[in-house]
């Protein structure tokens, strides 16, 4: 089924030396699942990433989305659709690696007002409260998170035990992750969303 807008599993793996473990960057538009033992890292300013795991199995995954900004026009329609298939890709992945529905926890991150021009439509308030109150319909608990504030944040994930590192970037030295968002968000605002994803139960 093809979507007018991103949202891929990630292809930046790489063995990250510190942790001693194989690792996939996530990048905004793309998620990652692992049904062994995996590092799983990302960078957020104000984009969400929802960490989700099966607590029996290990097996877990990470998203990074952002709504599109539709000027503060639409407050449920097609912006939270994007925010909703991005959610839905995740979960549906996990369970067909054989997580189980009633077994998830999740640990949600970001939001941060880190860009000028974000930080005006209230991008991140728009991110943290989606990602909130979806997994509250889906009934799916939230176990940690760190939403909101004014600075971008990496997140170390360790599905396998529900680990999380989070590393907030008080000075960021370059302006990659601005540039990630804000290229993210035009894709966003000129992508058509087409076709609907069924959750899984």
């Amino acid at each position: 089924m093809q979507h007018g807008y991103d949202e891929n599993l990630a292809t930046n793996c790489y063995f990250d030396r510190k942790f001693g473990l194989e690792a996939a960057k996530i990048l905004p538009g793309e998620y990652f699942v692992a049904n062994r033992e995996a590092l799983l890292v990302t960078v957020l300013g104000s984009c969400v990433a929802a960490c989700i795991r099966d607590t029996d199995s290990g097996i877990g995954g990470m998203n990074h989305f952002m709504l599109p900004d539709d000027g503060g026009r639409d407050t449920v329609g097609s912006s939270a659709r994007y925010g909703t298939y991005a959610m839905e890709v995740l979960i549906n992945h996990l369970l067909k690696l054989g997580a189980r529905r009633n077994r998830l926890e999740a640990k949600v991150f970001g939001g941060g007002a880190v860009l000028a021009s974000l930080a005006s439509s209230n991008v991140g308030v728009r991110n943290a409260e989606f990602v909130l109150n979806f997994l509250k319909t889906e009934k799916i608990p939230v176990v940690a998170k760190d939403l909101l504030d004014s600075y971008p944040r990496k997140i170390y994930y360790f599905p396998q035990t529900g680990r999380v590192l989070v590393k907030k970037l008080h000075r960021v030295h370059n302006d990659t992750l601005f540039n990630r968002e804000n290229d993210y968000k035009t894709r966003l605002s000129g992508a058509k969303m087409e076709g609907e994803v069924e959750l899984f139960i």
